[in-house]
């Protein structure tokens, strides 16, 4: 039975990025990648015609990711219990299947995802998201709030550096902070903080 064209794409993507992570982006060639893949380089540009084009399908791949989950969010009601399954359901499109090898990869290789134009919309996406997980409370607070709490999964790839850490606990460890923000979305502020305000504001 011959593999079906979406099979062929996905086994060309699952490829380049273990070359991408073996060897750098930069010193592999579409031609190493068609040899692990034992086609030929014709077979390959049929599906991509560059190397751009595989990662700029990687991105393709986590932006559907990120519209189906704020689209999700819109259709739900404005509370924590939403704010904390959309940022569940955020870590696990960040942990699941090749996702940590593909976030590893964009960590890695800055400098080529800012050059396609997939990889500038990015920003607006993950804004989107923050919108989605503040809904209801507008405030400036909740807006830095939601944002960072998107940051505490996204960057727990690099900035969690403890050694042997398993992909569980970092997406625990994240999921924990990003909780911790979450909960103060919303809610009233306390008499301290309010009067602290005040007086900073008449000083």
């Amino acid at each position: 039975m011959r593999e079906s064209t979406g099979g062929t794409r996905e086994r060309i993507k699952a490829v380049a990025l273990e070359l991408f992570t073996e060897q750098g982006y930069e010193k592999t060639s579409l031609r190493e990648i068609a040899e692990r893949l034992n086609v030929t380089k014709a077979a390959l540009y049929y599906h991509f015609k560059s190397k751009d084009d595989i990662v700029a399908s990687f991105v393709e791949d986590r932006l559907e990711q990120m519209d189906a989950l704020t689209a999700w969010a819109d259709s739900q009601p404005a509370t924590l219990a939403t704010r904390r399954a959309l940022i569940s359901r955020y870590a696990d499109t960040m942990f699941g299947g090749d996702m940590p090898s593909v976030m590893r990869f964009f960590e890695q290789n800055q400098t080529v995802l800012k050059s396609l134009s997939s990889g500038q919309q990015m920003r607006g996406r993950m804004m989107r998201l923050a919108s989605a997980l503040c809904r209801g409370d507008d405030s400036p607070a909740a807006q830095l709030r939601a944002t960072l709490s998107l940051f505490a999964v996204h960057t727990s790839w690099f900035a969690v550096r403890a050694p042997g850490i398993s992909d569980g606990e970092r997406r625990r460890l994240a999921l924990e902070v990003a909780d911790e923000l979450l909960a103060a979305i919303g809610a009233e502020p306390d008499e301290d903080s309010a009067s602290t305000s005040t007086a900073g504001a008449r000083g």
